[in-house]
């Protein structure tokens, strides 16, 4: 997750997981090329070895490989969450001053591992309530970095 403009007038947030992508791909890869192999050697349940381990591959990539920008416009006064999928995207616009500031949100795995996400908490209007940035969690820094400029940002419009 990354800051890609940071203008006065326009703030935009992005999360692209390229290197999520590439594995997935790589995955879907593998399963297909051992499946088509082994068809090719005879063995008819290659078949099923491709198309299962393929079709978990692209399952994956649907659910989990998706580009996320958030536009903050301060001109027209609003805040558009844009999600991108293999299959498909998706905006949503809302209020900008409605929004009351960013926050982390932390999970903890059962093995001890702590993963982040930032949330955007709108305090007033029709959209009250914690919109996440992105729908999944991860690790990394860069969670606050992001979180601390999207509430400079917003602090520079009060």
């Amino acid at each position: 997750m990354k800051i890609t403009t940071d203008t006065p007038d326009l703030l935009i947030v992005e999360d692209r997981p390229i290197l999520l992508g590439l594995g997935l791909i790589v995955f879907i890869m593998i399963f297909v090329g051992v499946g088509i192999g082994l068809m090719l050697a005879g063995e008819g349940w290659g078949i099923v070895f491709a198309l299962l381990g393929g079709g978990l591959g692209l399952l994956a990539f649907w659910a989990f490989v998706r580009r996320v920008q958030v536009v903050f416009h301060r001109p027209d006064d609003w805040v558009e969450f844009r999600r991108k999928n293999l299959f498909g995207g998706a905006r949503v616009r809302h209020k900008l001053s409605d929004i009351g500031r960013a926050e982390i949100e932390t999970s903890h795995g059962s093995e001890g591992g702590v993963t982040y996400r930032v949330v955007l908490v709108f305090d007033r209007g029709k959209s009250v309530g914690r919109h996440p940035v992105t729908l999944a969690y991860s690790s990394g820094s860069s969670h606050h970095l992001v979180e601390a400029k999207i509430n400079d940002w917003l602090g520079k419009t009060r």
